[in-house]
């Protein structure tokens, strides 16, 4: 009979986890799996504990909690047999939305008894496994000053990006491809941020690459140009609809394996997990490195908008008349911040 690990983040999201141990009790199908659960006590302990089941010849890790519980386990057992289940409790959840795994508990264990195991593309970024998005520039240092708050979900993240972009300025990078590749020729230019996307989306479905896969083989390179301020509601508006990839401020393209050059270190983040490095960066893709549960019955064709990008729809429906109030009085950060934190 296979066997299950639950490895439970009790701080993970904004939301307790009380309940869980129960509904995994009540839920599991018992004849199919034995399992038990486990509870991490501190940063890096899913990671160890996921990478001492591996060893043991446990057929399934299922980390409960957030994007950070889900990269942890996940690093810890690319490259094996060891299969990746996930109980989305965090606060962005964007490897589970990319699966379109629901996010109550009771749903995504029924997901986990069908078990329906596919093998999935990973990323490197300096070597550091990322499953959704790697990145350097404005979202990475975004990552920084989250990864500082002591709050965490929308709101914060929300106001860290609005107090960070009003002074942020684009960074200078080098693109070069390996020499095998049809483009041979390196590229420099000016950049918001480079994003590569192995998974379509952040979390808390921004997509910033809409028509990434996680089996295809590659990374979908995502260049945010030099935009202004005026310009920001509609990017965002863009983001929440999946429609980035029209934008004008906007490049995209497909490859496996790529260099970065910046003009010193700087920050990068690996799901959301903010790191220095040297001011070289690597990134590659993994083709069918790892082994995910996925939900038989997704269907992203009749995906149905979430409560988010309604609201956001909903606010940009009005677009000039907020282009205007920026236009004529700019708004201060925190006011900005407390009206979209009340999404």
């Amino acid at each position: 009979m296979p066997r299950a690990l639950f490895i439970i983040n009790p701080i993970s999201g904004t939301t307790r986890k009380d309940n869980i141990p129960r509904l995994i009790k009540e839920n599991i199908d018992t004849t199919k799996f034995s399992y038990r659960l486990a509870m991490t006590e501190y940063q890096g302990h899913a990671a160890r504990m996921a990478r001492e089941a591996c060893a043991d010849g446990v057929d399934i890790v299922v980390a409960v909690g957030g994007d950070g519980t889900v990269n942890e386990v996940a690093r810890s057992i690319v490259d094996t047999d060891t299969a990746l289940g996930i109980i989305p409790c965090g606060s962005g959840n964007g490897l589970a939305r990319h699966l379109m795994l629901p996010p109550e508990p009771r749903r995504a264990i029924h997901i986990i008894n069908r078990c329906e195991i596919h093998a999935l593309d990973y990323g490197l970024i300096n070597g550091n496994p990322f499953f959704c998005t790697c990145g350097m520039g404005f979202d990475a240092l975004v990552s920084q000053r989250f990864a500082e708050a002591h709050r965490r979900g929308l709101a914060t993240y929300v106001e860290k990006v609005l107090s960070e972009g009003t002074r942020y300025k684009p960074r200078t990078y080098t693109i070069e491809m390996p020499p095998d590749r049809e483009k041979l020729e390196p590229e420099t230019f000016s950049a918001f941020l480079i994003s590569c996307a192995n998974a379509s989306q952040y979390g808390n479905n921004a997509y910033i690459a809409p028509r990434a896969s996680m089996r295809d083989g590659l990374l979908d390179i995502i260049i945010m140009e030099p935009f202004d301020l005026i310009e920001a509601p509609q990017i965002i508006m863009e983001m929440m609809n999946k429609t980035l990839d029209t934008c004008p401020k906007i490049r995209i393209f497909r490859t496996d394996e790529l260099t970065v050059r910046r003009e010193a270190p700087d920050y990068i983040h690996y799901d959301g997990d903010p790191a220095m490095t040297d001011a070289d960066v690597h990134i590659q893709l993994i083709h069918r490195g790892i082994r995910v549960i996925v939900n038989p019955e997704a269907d992203k064709s009749k995906r149905q908008p979430n409560a988010i990008q309604t609201a956001f729809s909903n606010i940009f429906n009005d677009i000039s008349d907020l282009r205007a109030e920026i236009l004529r009085q700019t708004p201060s950060i925190q006011d900005i911040s407390r009206f979209i934190s009340r999404l």
